[in-house]
């Protein structure tokens, strides 16, 4: 039972050494803190540039509107103008856009992989805490079966030094 016991503790040993590893790996393939926190400022700096953008448009959007007022020929020449970069601001906006619709999704799957890798790490202290318990467990079997066995050898001992004083005695 001592092998036994004994073996299921190197081999449960040797699948949390595994595990340990496995988590250690995972843990390096997560996004780091600080590249987390320059991502998130990044993306609230990209927000106010989007903003930024947006109010820019329509402050140009309103000076076309009372240029074209003024005059048919300038309305149709800064119609043309205001047009060209309507669309330069949306493309641009749409840039803009995409890359906060991107860092969002990069952020995302950051969060959702730093909430498995907490779980994993739970589960990994919760079969470590198993793993002490049944070492003790081990240890208390062990010692008990040590103590059975110095009992068994006094028990041994005397029983040579009995036989050892009967049979000279049978035999005179």
């Amino acid at each position: 039972q001592l092998l036994e016991a004994k073996a299921n503790l190197s081999l449960a040993q040797s699948r949390h050494t595994l595990q340990l590893q496995q988590a250690k790996a995972q843990m390096n393939n997560m996004v780091p803190k600080k590249q987390f926190e320059q991502l998130q400022t990044s993306l609230r700096e990209e927000q106010c540039k989007a903003q930024q953008l947006q109010e820019h448009f329509h402050l140009q959007a309103e000076q076309t509107c009372r240029q074209l007022v003024r005059t048919q020929e300038e309305h149709e020449h800064l119609l043309r103008a205001a047009v060209e970069q309507a669309e330069g601001l949306e493309h641009n906006l749409s840039s803009a856009e995409a890359v906060l619709a991107e860092r969002v999704a990069q952020l995302k799957d950051a969060q959702a992989q730093l909430f498995k890798n907490k779980l994993l790490i739970e589960d990994l202290r919760e079969e470590n805490r198993g793993f002490a318990m049944a070492l003790q467990v081990a240890e208390l079997k062990q010692k008990s079966t040590e103590e059975k066995n110095q009992l068994l050898e006094e028990q041994a001992s005397a029983l040579k030094q009995l036989i050892g004083k009967i049979t000279p005695a049978s035999l005179s």
